[in-house]
């Protein structure tokens, strides 16, 4: 029980650092787009972006270790730390306590700031079509499709020296 004990605080210790470092990349991507640095913003997001996968990786390797220490304890594969905790060694308790509730706090506050973000990010996309139906006023209006989404083609299909022109 020892080895599968073993990995699975490693393995919640890494998706605390993976949880981390993604806390850490949209607090960036926030003050990016605070402070109208536009030019870096599309790292931000490619960084965000490869940080998730990490962060699915390390999740399914975190399960896998929570599956593998489950049905050494003679549990269901599929049991919760609720159900895994009582059957642990006290001495390993209250670590493996701390370590999910930290887990799940810091999760809580990567999505908090995911939606911030979203909502930062799509006010910006707001404002720039604001500007463009500004700037050519006979842009297409802002409708979704059926899908949720805005029509591909926003910009009028002339150059700006023909309508002025």
């Amino acid at each position: 029980m020892n080895e599968y004990l073993t990995s699975l605080i490693e393995a919640l210790r890494e998706e605390l650092k993976q949880y981390g470092e993604m806390l850490a990349l949209l607090e960036q991507q926030q003050s990016l787009v605070m402070h109208r640095q536009t030019s870096d913003l599309l790292n931000s997001v490619s960084g965000v972006n490869y940080q998730t996968a990490i962060m699915t990786a390390t999740r399914v390797e975190r399960e896998q270790c929570q599956r593998m220490l489950a049905l050494n304890l003679g549990l269901a594969d599929n049991a919760s730390f609720a159900l895994i905790l009582p059957e642990l060694p006290p001495d390993y308790r209250p670590l493996m306590q701390a370590l999910v509730q930290e887990n799940n706090e810091l999760l809580q506050r990567v999505q908090q700031r995911v939606r911030q973000n979203h909502l930062l990010l799509s006010h910006a996309v707001e404002l720039m079509q604001q500007l463009i139906n500004s700037i050519f006023p006979g842009a297409a209006p802002k409708t979704y499709n059926d899908c949720g989404r805005l029509p591909g083609s926003l910009m009028p299909h002339h150059s700006i020296y023909e309508a002025v022109g």
